[in-house]
């Protein structure tokens, strides 16, 4: 079951293989949490709490100026930044990968971005890869580049189609 992340989860036995994405659960998205910084999300085993993997959920904006021409031409020229959600961290822990785990988070992660949208103006969920194999895990599912920025993001319209 993927929920919000509590106390009763394990967060000190996690480890997904990279060293960042570890210290971010274990030692700093409590205090994100509390400040409203960013929601995070797990998905763990019932009986012993442990984390299998996670994903954060906060509120971004893109310049204008960062996307390509096609879609600014799309875009009110009065915006001169773009309201997102940001996919900020998604990871899974080395003793579940290789399980289709991440496609169901980044999924869920999609869908609640999406059932936001319709509340909270969104124009696409960003993320920002950590290295060439989380590139390639996000180009599977049609995220697009950011010029110039290593940045990559999917439309809440073709997020549309799928949830809508």
């Amino acid at each position: 079951m993927i929920e919000l992340l509590d106390k009763k989860h394990n967060r000190n036995d996690f480890d997904c293989g990279k060293e960042l994405l570890n210290n971010y659960l274990k030692n700093q998205v409590g205090q994100d949490v509390k400040r409203k910084l960013s929601v995070c999300f797990v998905l763990s085993e019932n009986d012993t709490n442990i984390i299998q993997g996670f994903y954060t959920l906060s509120n971004y904006g893109i310049p204008l100026s960062s996307f390509s021409e096609q879609i600014k031409k799309k875009l009110p020229k009065s915006y001169t930044s773009v309201p997102t959600t940001l996919l900020g961290k998604l990871a899974i822990s080395k003793k579940y990968q290789g399980q289709g785990i991440g496609k169901i988070l980044l999924i869920d992660a999609l869908k609640r971005s999406y059932d936001n949208s319709q509340v909270i103006g969104s124009f696409a969920v960003v993320v920002d890869p950590i290295d060439e194999e989380a590139v390639r895990f996000y180009k599977k599912y049609d995220f697009i580049g950011l010029p110039d920025s290593g940045k990559m993001f999917i439309t809440i319209k073709t997020l549309d189609v799928l949830f809508g």
